[in-house]
């Protein structure tokens, strides 16, 4: 779970004023923005009644918060703008998150984007065939478990947003890296293998949109670039962990 903590501060400001105190926090996020204990911010306003506003602001601790940002020179600039309003506050405390959290489907998963289960088995089939064909990667993959592609296939199914079925079949984030534990995968090998599924996403069928693939080939250098990490002689295998969650990120899906 996230170390960063929460900050909410709730404010009933008369609507004649709410002009000026909005003009004060743009002047004044200038300064979370430029914070480095600062996450991100934002600034609400209540629809049913004008005269609410509640500031989150995500600190990377509480102690950064408190200890880092407010005794910082930004605190005092910040300050300087926000300090007519802070008898308005009505609520200011700092909150943790719980494991409660999810996503609604008003955005679909990548997964489901891509075309779902049945999407990734021709993805993973298309690659693993021309990756025994590859004279860089079919050393890699001598001996190659005829099981493997549909393992990998539940694997990228459940990181871009499907069923956690490599979860519940092969265990979490730990059981893919310790497959790549002392293997010695090179960069030559590391950039042959995001080329190539790349390749395979197009004759496969998946979705060829900027937004889709952006995220796609994302992952694909992500975990690449882990898995040369975790192969090499240096490599210290993390604690158990989650199978990663692969998100659209910059770009959400078009949808015109």
């Amino acid at each position: 779970m996230t170390a960063h903590t929460v900050e909410y501060i709730r404010y009933r400001i008369p609507e004649q004023q709410s002009a000026e105190f909005l003009a004060a926090y743009t002047r004044a996020a200038a300064q979370l923005a430029a914070a480095p204990q600062c996450v991100d911010y934002e600034l609400a306003r209540c629809e049913e009644d004008f005269e609410h506003f509640v500031l989150r602001i995500t600190w990377t601790s509480t102690e950064d918060h408190i200890e880092g940002f407010r005794k910082s020179e930004l605190f005092e600039e910040f300050l300087a703008e926000i300090r007519p309003y802070i008898s308005s506050i009505e609520e200011m405390r700092h909150y943790k998150p719980t494991t409660v959290r999810g996503t609604g489907a008003s955005v679909p998963t990548l997964y489901v984007w891509a075309g779902g289960a049945e999407a990734f088995d021709r993805l993973t089939e298309v690659f693993y065939d021309k990756v025994l064909k590859d004279d860089v990667l079919a050393p890699v993959f001598e001996g190659l478990a005829p099981e493997h592609a549909s393992h990998v296939a539940l694997w990228l199914g459940e990181v871009f947003g499907g069923p956690a079925g490599y979860s519940e079949t092969q265990g979490g984030h730990g059981h893919m890296v310790a497959k790549h534990l002392g293997r010695g995968i090179t960069e030559v090998q590391r950039r042959r293998w995001v080329n190539l599924l790349q390749d395979a996403a197009d004759d496969a069928g998946l979705p060829s949109d900027a937004e889709f693939r952006s995220a796609f080939v994302a992952y694909a250098e992500w975990g690449t670039r882990l898995a040369v990490y975790f192969s090499g002689p240096d490599a210290v295998p993390p604690a158990e962990q989650p199978v990663p969650k692969w998100t659209w990120g910059a770009a959400p899906p078009y949808q015109g």
